[in-house]
């Protein structure tokens, strides 16, 4: 029985140790955060001149509110606006109009398109004229063996791209 009451009494006093170890090392680690905290806060002061005026600038008002009778300090810089230059579009040939906006149906047919190169397609198309060739390009058309859609879909060609692209389209179909 004493050889178990001496293992206990090891085992009591190792546990003891390991504890106190642990205690004085933990305060050892509080005061080294305490000496580094002291020697590090007047680093890390928002209450510098230089701060401060930072800060002051980030949070002015952008206006000011002035009520009947008050002055104004002085008035509001203005700019003058320079408007931007209007694009100058280049006139597209028929074959570029073509290769932009016609390719997708009149290559392939959809929507009943015509295809380019394709006479018989044509012939009855081109018996009715350019004029109306002309119109239901540019405006659309809805007809039974298809749609045309105005402009081909696209809303920023001009009139004359459009026509110049349906005198293609006729030619390399004759």
């Amino acid at each position: 029985m004493s050889n178990n009451v001496n293992k206990d009494q090891q085992f009591f006093d190792m546990y003891s140790l390991v504890i106190g170890v642990l205690v004085i090392f933990a305060v050892l680690i509080f005061i080294l955060a305490m000496n580094v905290a002291n020697q590090t806060q007047e680093v890390f002061v928002r209450e510098g001149a230089e701060y401060q005026a930072v800060v002051a600038e980030r949070i002015r008002p952008v206006g000011d509110v002035y009520l009947p009778g008050d002055e104004m300090g002085s008035s509001a810089p203005t700019v003058d606006a320079v408007p931007a230059p209007e694009p100058v579009a280049a006139e597209r040939s028929g074959a570029d109009v073509y290769n932009l906006a016609c390719l997708a149906c009149h290559a392939t047919g959809a929507g009943g398109a015509p295809i380019v190169g394709d006479a018989a397609a044509w012939a009855p198309r081109v018996a009715q004229g350019n004029d109306v060739l002309f119109d239901h390009a540019i405006n659309g058309f809805t007809g039974d063996a298809g749609v045309m859609l105005a402009k081909g879909g696209r809303a920023d060609l001009s009139d004359q791209e459009v026509m110049d692209a349906v005198i293609y389209m006729v030619d390399e179909s004759q």
